[in-house]
């Protein structure tokens, strides 16, 4: 498509990057440890200990050196690490990636089923894990290719003695370690004391090598790996940078709020981005307790908050949050699924900001489009193709489209993936001849360029012969004032083929089907209104806070 989007391009933002010059994220991190030293790098929002740039790169360099020395794990080797937001998780990633290792993050709460997958399938050969998931390693690890096991605790980065009472309390109080046996696992900080007794090897890693085999959610199939290098990650970085520019200066020292968790691809860019303009990354461990959450976010007057609308929404909603101190905010990113429409302008209505979305995902390392940052209002956009990407929207048969006309969004640019680990097949699948990504998400772009998203090709409901778009159902409905939470999904009908079923969680208990129904009348053509209404306590929803329709269509 003709790059229409780049008048509308925030004043200084590049039509393009620089590819050749994008390095490798080991010397990337080490340049920011360099120029922001004394600076805080990370920040644990539970317990306030802090992490410097220059602790960390020293830190990370006896990580690096344990696994090359001690270990003797060859460049290249796969190592998973397997843990909440912890301040144990930067310094063993940035240990890994300067050291020429790749990256296999694990989602902590996977099944032994799900966690088997991922690592066979990796061919992982290290993992560190948290010591709460210990036991589920334990069921399955004799049928993987792990030859290291490295535990930690919660409380492995406290000073002592709130090291040792932390463990006992979690041990012996709280009694939040189930009992494992895995032979050969070593302690995480006796292997990082045996690190610091070794000397890192440098190693020159290209920036075509891999960085990351970074697992998809696994809603179309089987989980697979996209083989994400360091160029891929640097060049969406990079992307981002300029993008933000005028906002984030590495002059200002400046807070942004991790709450997404870190194996999660858009914190996980986010994070290291924000390093690299020596902003300070404060870890949420547990952003569902939206209580503690919000007396974080009171101590930390953030500049940036990456984030999911389920979580937004839950902010917005709390008493307490109208009250922070949101002096310092520049800009608040909402990515991984739709940003509603209601959340959005209570978000603007409380801290005077707007809520920017964006739109990526696993495979483009994450971001293909954003709003400009200063954004005036929430407009329904995913925003504009960012610099370098292309953007293309064709229909079934493989043909572009024109503006404003919906068909299958397909992307090309350096943050692409190279692919999926060991999966040709698939990888054909959803690559064009002409080298586009086939997103699966439908879209429409408008004169402007900007795009926007109308949902999920798989999630579509057609009713009569006609396309009803789950997003827009939802959007409509949080707009009820008496509505928390919505998800719309499909049901067998006899007279229309599918229609229409919506799951609600009320914000007031006066909501009442008939009221719902009503409202849907005034806002929806008659296809579009929910045929089915199920009132629930709380919707399924990912470790990301995506809300899983895949779940609610199961109970149809």
């Amino acid at each position: 498509m003709e790059k229409i989007w780049l008048a509308s391009y925030p004043s200084g933002v590049p039509a393009d990057i620089d590819v050749d010059a994008l390095g490798n994220i080991g010397d990337y991190f080490s340049a920011a440890a360099l120029r922001y030293a004394d600076r805080p790098a990370f920040i644990s929002g539970s317990t306030g200990v802090r992490l410097s740039f220059a602790e960390l790169d020293e830190q990370s360099q006896h990580f690096a050196a344990y696994l090359q020395s001690v270990v003797k794990l060859p460049r290249g080797s796969r190592v998973a690490l397997m843990m909440p937001n912890l301040l144990q998780y930067p310094v063993c990633l940035f240990g890994l990636l300067r050291a020429g290792y790749v990256v296999v993050n694990v989602n902590p709460m996977y099944t032994a089923r799900e966690l088997e997958h991922q690592l066979v399938d990796s061919g992982a050969e290290a993992i560190v894990l948290v010591d709460m998931f210990a036991h589920t390693l334990e069921k399955i690890l004799h049928n993987t290719a792990i030859r290291q096991v490295l535990v930690t605790g919660l409380a492995d980065m406290l000073p002592w003695p709130k090291r040792v009472l932390g463990h006992f309390v979690i041990r012996q109080v709280k009694k939040l370690i189930p009992a494992y046996h895995l032979p050969g696992s070593v302690a995480w900080r006796t292997a990082m004391a045996a690190g610091a007794q070794a000397t890192l090897v440098p190693v020159n890693v290209l920036p075509g090598e891999l960085a990351f085999l970074q697992y998809t959610g696994g809603t179309t199939g089987v989980s697979k790996g996209a083989m994400l290098t360091h160029a891929n990650i640097l060049a969406n970085i990079e992307q981002i940078d300029l993008w933000g520019a005028a906002l984030l200066t590495p002059d200002e020292e400046l807070l942004s709020i991790t709450a997404i968790p870190l194996y999660h691809i858009f914190a996980l860019s986010s994070c290291i981005g924000m390093l690299g303009v020596g902003a300070t990354n404060v870890l949420i461990s547990d952003p569902r307790n939206i209580d503690a959450f919000v007396k974080v976010l009171r101590r930390y007057p953030f500049a940036s908050m990456p984030s999911v609308n389920t979580l937004f929404n839950s902010l917005v909603n709390h008493p307490d949050f109208a009250g922070l101190d949101f002096s310092q905010l520049r800009f608040a990113v909402g990515g991984g699924a739709a940003v509603q429409r209601a959340v959005a302008e209570r978000w603007q209505q409380i801290t005077g900001k707007p809520l920017v979305e964006g739109y990526g995902l696993t495979e483009c390392s994450p971001t293909v489009t954003v709003n400009p940052f200063d954004l005036k209002e929430y407009n329904g956009s995913i925003g504009l193709p960012l610099p370098s990407t292309e953007i293309s929207i064709r229909d079934e048969q493989g043909q572009e489209v024109g503006l404003h006309q919906p068909g299958e969004l397909c992307v090309r640019g350096p943050q692409v993936m190279q692919g999926y680990w060991n999966q040709p097949q698939e990888t054909a699948g959803v690559m064009t001849a002409d080298g586009f990504l086939r997103t699966g998400d439908i879209a429409t772009m408008n004169e402007l360029g900007y795009l926007q998203l109308v949902d999920r090709r798989k999630d579509m409901i057609l009713v009569s012969g006609f396309n009803v778009f789950p997003n827009e159902i939802e959007q409509v409905i949080m707009l009820h004032p008496e509505v928390l939470e919505v998800a719309a999904v499909s049901q067998p009908d006899a007279k229309t083929g599918e229609a229409v079923k919506i799951f609600v969680v009320k914000k007031s208990a006066a909501l009442t089907e008939a009221s719902l129904i009503s409202f849907c009348r005034e806002n929806l053509t008659g296809y579009k209104i929910p045929r089915q209404i199920v009132f629930m306590d709380e919707l399924p929803k990912s470790n990301v806070g995506k809300i899983l329709r895949r779940e609610l269509r199961e109970r149809v």
